[in-house]
């Protein structure tokens, strides 16, 4: 049986919408953590998952806060 692709899965835990997403994992845990009525967050028991497509239409509904949880690019140490 082969693993589902991250795209194709409809809930997410935080790790993989970070991985899915490119999002900054610090500010994502810290978004979840602060903010208490998120539309796109489903509790499993004590898990928190991420519903994908909720998530997509917060994102561009809130283009400030998808440019705010970007992960930073690495700038490489040779370049001035």
């Amino acid at each position: 049986m082969r693993k589902p692709v991250l795209a194709e899965k409809d809930f997410l835990n935080p790790e993989e919408a970070i991985e899915l997403f490119n999002l900054s994992r610090r500010k994502f845990y810290r978004l979840i953590k602060e903010e208490k009525q998120l539309s796109f967050i489903a509790l499993y028991g004590s898990r928190r998952l991420v519903i994908r497509g909720e998530f997509e239409k917060y994102l561009e509904a809130n283009p400030k806060i998808k440019e705010g949880l970007k992960n930073a690019s690495r700038k490489n140490k040779d370049t001035p």
